[in-house]
């Protein structure tokens, strides 16, 4: 009978699990009981899913509270009631209000008052006062009449030796040590969960409270489909008239993308919307397009990719970019009427776009039936020591040397021992509800019928559960993802328009793959700034393959994943591709099936093929044995029947016995890490995308990067990209430069956006004033029309952003401070004028190149006027720069490199080695390797110009240094400084 049950979703305070609480039911011979988190229904649907298997009748509500104050316990008695709740508990958060004394007026939801809160007398039908076993005594001094609005209410919050993690949860979450915590701020010591039978005996001499409690619970009758599809069901009136919508767009589009007389292509249309209609999936589809057709109209960008461009259809209505039938991807991957799971089509916008899409679907669907998708975030093994360090009041450095050498003999104390004697309990709880990267849910009823919602800063509705109970509760949501190289295309062509004047199209990526010149530069890993095939790894596994084709590049994008390469499986690829004849293939199905992946399973996809063609499995089958082997669906029933066919099926086909189990092995062990083909080729054909613009529109493509605040680098290396490629970079001007960079012909005028103390409103401001009025014509005439600060002033000054005045910095700086101690600044509209002040007569001031690196890096963050290998005191660049390594394979040299980034591999014996990237003073790459003997003696130390002495290797024409020694180099120093 347990009216008060709060699990870890009450965050920060529960610890119990919904397997603990549904085991303590159990256990505790109850049938029912109902969760009540606070102020929150998390996992209220998923509590009662988890029961139902048990054959448990569990019930839902929410306990309402005002910061650590409870207010009341409500109890849905029906799925009207929990709707009822949920909106309740939405209108609160929407309004931020703060939840009063007295509940609203329910329908259908029973209201438990905490003893003394309210007045026993007056109570509505449905409202009751709630007696903890604590307060028998106070109860038996009561009129026999109040007893009958009476009920138990024994709350539950943890195990019985759970007490102290309690405490430690509610220190954190009050940011208090945990020796500073109120009473008021903790449950009672006794909210553990009793049995039934001593419940009774504790209420033996109230049987009234007894029966109360149990006819309360009698009254609740919560069922709730799991099995039916809760998106919103049509997009026009009807499923028919979506049919017919999906079928006419579907066919236009067949002609757009095939021509008129493709009859494979309206096969697999015509068999694909067949399923589509049978899942009753039209709408999802007509919805999905809808978006998109809303990002043509509005020039947006996007790419549609994942599972989803495994479909004919998506891709004849424009969602996707990829031809699934000349790839050979099955529609089954995405869609098919065996699949538990829901598929959802994965849509990128441009990262400044995404906004302007959340507010056209919001806007569309009726509000209440539209919502973000929420996400938990959980207690992780690093953060749990930091937050229990802290709330024992243990300094920072007690802190990270229990994080990070937790065996060390000074964490062998009382207060280490009792955080790490919860470390294991407290992991992966729930710590904070927060947004799901991209999910979006538009339902048929209103989204309340599901759970509360939040009203995050973001200020969109967001749903309190996570995807996986959205899930399991027959939502497919849409995936509305943002990402920066959808802006690098939109905005270089926008710079190209500007710039020379040529309108360019991308909307035919088709069309690059077979370009010589992109060929080129695809193979030589000239990709930087290239969306996904840009950071070192990717390039050069490029260069290994010596990709120049769009398959090869597809393929390229699922091996560079963790899981092919620590298999093996990357470098068999790389050797397969380069010889195929070593291709080893178990069976001729695997040549037949496998033969463009020289018999790797490279993709999920691979594992569908093999099991179809080889184990007879329909593709429907062969999908779920794909997700089951991945570990994403774990029905082993299901598991071993599928496999029972698979094997009679391989006995039927006359196949020995051995070589299926062998078979049967390589299919488990690839579909752990296999990667989605359409997933690949819907990256690849965006990488081919930016290739073209790189390739054609160098500079612009450059400046699309930066102004959509780059990729996998920083700043610095694509201001190197675009000076290597015949660029002059210029320093920002306060007469020519925008917020973002811009380019006149091939001289780059970097944005005031990299200048690191410039104010955005003052850059706004110089852009707009002189746009308005015309160039500044000198420090006077700047000072006054913008009325800028001393400070930011200085800023302007130091960069060289007033070098139009050919006045030199030192001697602004000088004018600056005289003009603005007297300048008094006066709101003119836009009238002009000269602030008259007499010049002071001053020394010879003399200029240093040194300095202007100084102030370039302080405020820029790199050189621009130069490189960092100015300003090292050693003339020496190395015995060979980068584009040399090949022809110097096995030899030991000394290299020349400003240091670029550094990847960090963990040895299985707790040692670790790096990867470093670096420039040569040529702007070229090269890459190094630094085993742990080398890193002990010879430690990266961050940014600067290294000297590193090692040997070159060279793995299918990509070379490394493998590093023997290395040192950073000394600057010169800032002349102000000496």
């Amino acid at each position: 009978m347990p009216l008060n049950l709060r699990s870890f979703y009450s965050l920060r305070y529960g610890t119990l699990s919904l397997e603990d609480l549904i085991e303590g039911i159990q256990s505790g011979g109850y049938d029912t009981a109902v969760l009540t988190d606070i102020n929150n229904t998390s996992g209220s649907l998923d509590f009662i899913r988890l029961g139902r298997k048990k054959g448990l009748n569990l019930l839902a509500g929410m306990e309402f509270r005002a910061d650590d104050k409870l207010c009341f316990v409500a109890i849905a008695k029906n799925e009207r009631g929990f709707q009822e709740i949920n909106a309740y508990r939405t209108k609160l958060n929407m309004e931020q209000r703060s939840v009063p004394q007295r509940a609203p007026d329910f329908e259908e939801v029973f209201v438990v008052y905490p003893f003394s809160a309210i007045s026993h007398h007056g109570l509505r039908d449905y409202e009751y006062i709630g007696i903890r076993p604590s307060e028998r005594t106070k109860v038996r001094l009561l009129d026999r009449k109040i007893l009958a609005n009476c009920v138990i209410l024994a709350p539950v919050s943890f195990q019985q030796n759970d007490y102290v993690l309690h405490r430690q949860l509610r220190a954190i979450d009050n940011n208090l040590l945990i020796s500073q915590l109120e009473a008021d701020q903790v449950a009672h010591s006794d909210e553990v969960l009793l049995s039934r039978m001593t419940l009774t005996e504790m209420f033996s001499d109230l049987p009234e409270l007894m029966n109360n409690t149990e006819q309360l619970l009698a009254q609740c009758s919560f069922y709730f489909d799991f099995e039916t599809v809760k998106n919103k069901t049509t997009f026009t009136d009807s499923h028919y008239a979506d049919q017919q919508l999906l079928f006419s767009q579907a066919l236009a589009g067949l002609e757009r993308r095939y021509g008129k007389n493709d009859s494979v292509a309206m096969e697999r249309i015509q068999r694909e919307l067949e399923i589509i209609e049978q899942l009753k999936f039209s709408s999802y589809f007509l919805i999905t397009n809808d978006i998109c057709r809303y990002a043509r109209h509005s020039d947006f960008h996007y790419v549609g990719r994942g599972s989803g461009a495994n479909s004919a259809v998506a891709y004849c209505l424009g969602i996707t970019d990829v031809d699934p039938i000349a790839l050979h991807l099955p529609f089954e991957r995405f869609l098919n009427p065996k699949r538990k799971s829901a598929p959802d089509f994965d849509i990128d916008f441009s990262w400044n776009e995404r906004d302007a899409m959340y507010s056209y679907i919001f806007n569309k669907y009726k509000s209440g039936h539209v919502a973000l998708m929420g996400a938990m975030s959980t207690f992780r093994s690093r953060s749990i020591l930091r937050e229990l360090g802290k709330v024992y009041g243990l300094p920072k450095g007690e802190i990270d040397r229990l994080i990070n050498e937790p065996e060390h003999m000074l964490n062998k104390n009382e207060v280490t021992n009792t955080i790490l004697s919860v470390y294991n309990r407290m992991a992966d709880f729930p710590n904070q509800r927060s947004i799901h990267a991209s999910g979006v849910l538009i339902s048929e009823a209103p989204l309340t019928c599901y759970g509360a919602m939040d009203y995050p800063p973001k200020g969109l509705p967001t749903m309190q559960f996570d995807m996986y109970v959205a899930e399991d509760i027959g939502f497919e949501k849409f995936d509305i993802l943002s990402q920066r190289g959808i802006g690098h295309i939109k905005d270089c062509k926008a710079i190209v328009r500007e710039n020379l004047g040529e309108l360019i199209d991308t909307d035919n990526p088709k069309l690059f793959f077979h370009d010589p010149l992109i060929a080129t530069q695809l193979q030589s890993a000239h990709t930087i700034g290239c969306f996904y095939i840009e950071s070192p790894a990717m390039r050069q596994l490029l260069t290994k393959l010596s990709c120049n084709t769009y398959n090869t590049l597809v393929a390229a994008s699922s091996i560079i994943r963790p899981g092919v390469a620590s298999s093996g499986m990357m470098s068999e690829y790389i050797r397969r591709h380069h010889d195929p004849s070593v291709a080893n293939y178990p069976h001729p199905v695997f040549k037949e099936q496998l033969e463009e992946t020289y018999g790797v399973m490279v993709y999920q996809e691979d594992v569908m093929k093999i099991a179809n063609a080889y184990g007879g499995l329909d593709m429907a089958d062969a999908d779920v044995l794909r997700r089951m082997m991945s570990g994403k669906y774990r029905d082993k029933d299901h598991l071993a029947a599928i496999k029972g066919r698979f094997f009679a099926n391989c006995k039927t086909r006359g196949y020995e016995e051995q070589g299926s189990l062998e078979i049967w092995r390589q299919m488990e062990s690839f579909a752990g890490y296999s990667f989605n083909k359409a997933h690949s080729a819907s990256y690849a054909v965006e990488s081919y995308q930016s290739l073209y613009l790189k390739t054609y529109f160098p500079l612009e493509f450059m400046v699309a990067v930066l102004n959509n605040y780059g990729g996998f680098y920083n700043r610095k290396v694509y201001v190197n990209e675009a000076r290597v490629a015949g660029a002059t970079i210029c320093r920002p001007c306060v007469n020519q430069s925008r917020l973002n960079a811009r380019i006149f012909g091939k001289d780059i005028y970097l944005g005031f956006d990299c200048l690191q103390h410039l104010e955005e409103k003052l850059a706004l401001r110089i852009v707009n004033e002189r746009e308005l009025n015309g160039p500044y014509l000198s420090l006077e005439n700047f000072i006054g029309r913008t009325e800028i600060s001393l400070e930011q002033l200085i800023i302007l000054i130091r960069v060289g952003a007033l070098r139009f005045t050919a006045i030199g910095k030192k001697q602004l700086l000088w004018e600056g401070h005289l003009m603005m101690s007297k300048y008094k600044p006066t709101r003119g509209g836009n009238v002009l004028f000269e602030i008259e002040t007499r010049k002071p007569l001053l020394p010879l001031l003399e200029e240093n190149i040194l300095e202007d690196y100084y102030d370039e890096l302080e405020l820029i963050g790199f050189c621009v006027t130069g490189t960092l290998f100015d300003l090292a005191k050693s003339s020496y660049r190395g015995d060979i720069f980068a584009e040399d390594m090949t022809a110097h394979e096995g030899e030991t040299i000394r290299m020349v490199g400003d240091f670029v980034c550094k990847k960090i591999v963990r040895m299985r014996n707790g040692g670790q080695m790096k990867f470093g990237t670096f420039l040569d003073a040529e702007g070229h790459f090269f890459d190094t390797v630094h085993f742990p003997q080398t890193l002990v003696e010879f430690p990266l130390r961050g940014n600067g110009i290294y000297l590193i002495e090692g040997k070159i290797v060279v793995d299918y024409g990509c070379p490394t240094l493998e590093v023997r020694r290395c040192a950073k180099m000394p600057l010169k120093s800032d002349p102000r400084s000496e």
